[in-house]
């Protein structure tokens, strides 16, 4: 049946795209949700021994997340620019 002048013509069918959580995706999500359930988990980390160079395990086991949460930030971005590459590379075919 034509349309007729002026009227907004059918959406057209959506296409059909990967989903939206995927193994990697999960991996991602991980990367950057491990650093807030350990500092969020004061119970595991609020005393004093084990010392390293004199620091009190509380104040060292923060500032070595600091260092973790920028390696699992980092493999997190990789992993995402990743994912996007693919996902490109296979819609356009």
């Amino acid at each position: 049946m034509p349309t007729e002048p002026g009227a907004p013509d059918a959406p057209a069918a959506p296409e059909a795209s990967p989903p939206a959580v995927t193994p990697v995706r999960v991996v991602i999500g991980l990367c950057l949700a491990a650093p807030f359930v350990a500092m969020l988990w004061v119970g595991s980390y609020a005393k004093t021994d084990p010392e390293l160079f004199g620091l009190p395990f509380f104040y060292w086991y923060q500032m070595a997340w600091v260092v973790i949460s920028t390696g699992l930030t980092m493999v997190a971005y990789t992993l995402w620019r990743r994912d996007q590459r693919a996902r490109k590379g296979g819609a356009s075919r």
